[in-house]
């Protein structure tokens, strides 16, 4: 399926989820108060902006920001919290589309990189967010680190959360660097709701390449938004790519 197909009007319903899961205050206040940080009383521009869970929050911290998306269903339920004037954004690809001005800080938050299934646009995403910055510019991506560790000889999967009414699990082609997420949504009667998403995976060390590749250098790595270390252990990380300060 293609992106556009997956991230429909039902998808984007039920992206937003107030107050709980990735909009829940303790997973959404350190986020945005990095990016703020990070943005240094400049410009911020969001690729894969969404429904505008991090762009809102951050705008209203004062720092200006602008984004690129590809799903309209996604950006009809930004523009019900924020129109044109206050966050503006750009339909197309994030790997590709271009928005106008000079920003300090690119963002690509919650795994949204691994939307992109080959390598080749991975990198063209790091291209393009070093086109949008100017010297010292950062350009900031949370991803989870896979899981390849948990599975056996011969396995394909892993279930990486489970709760009551819900179980997640993914499906690894480790030849292709491929996995598709599978979100089961369930009640007390006989009937699941499935939500399907591929990816491709990056290791942080790939990551680290594809960003060399694009003129930028590693700055700082942790294992979340509030600067707990990175280890061998965690399971995903926030890495920020620099531009020289001058080049």
């Amino acid at each position: 399926m293609e992106q556009e197909e997956i991230w429909d009007t039902d998808a984007a319903q039920r992206y937003d989820t107030p107050g709980t899961g990735m909009f829940a205050p303790e997973v959404l206040g350190p986020t945005v108060d990095r990016l703020a940080e990070l943005a240094g009383g400049g410009a911020a521009l969001e690729f894969a902006i969404g429904t505008g869970r991090v762009a809102v929050p951050l705008a209203g911290r004062g720092v200006p920001v602008t984004g690129i998306e590809l799903s309209r269903p996604m950006l009809d339920r930004l523009r019900a919290k924020a129109d044109e004037a206050t966050i503006p954004v750009i339909v197309g690809d994030m790997a590709t589309a271009t928005a106008p001005g000079t920003y300090t800080l690119v963002y690509l938050v919650y795994n949204t990189i691994s939307n992109l299934l080959t390598q080749a646009e991975q990198v063209e995403c790091f291209r393009n967010a070093a086109r949008h910055l100017g010297p010292g510019g950062r350009f900031v991506i949370e991803l989870w680190v896979p899981e390849l560790r948990k599975l056996p000889p011969g396995q394909t999967a892993t279930v990486w959360h489970a709760e009551p009414g819900y179980i997640g699990l993914d499906t690894y082609d480790v030849l292709r660097q491929h996995v598709v997420s599978h979100h089961f949504s369930f009640d007390d009667t006989k009937r699941a709701r499935l939500f399907r998403s591929p990816h491709r995976y990056i290791w942080p060390a790939e990551l680290d390449l594809m960003a060399q590749l694009a003129g930028f250098a590693l700055e700082s790595r942790h294992a979340d938004w509030t600067g707990t270390e990175f280890t061998a252990e965690s399971r995903s990380h926030v890495s920020v790519y620099r531009i020289p300060p001058s080049r």
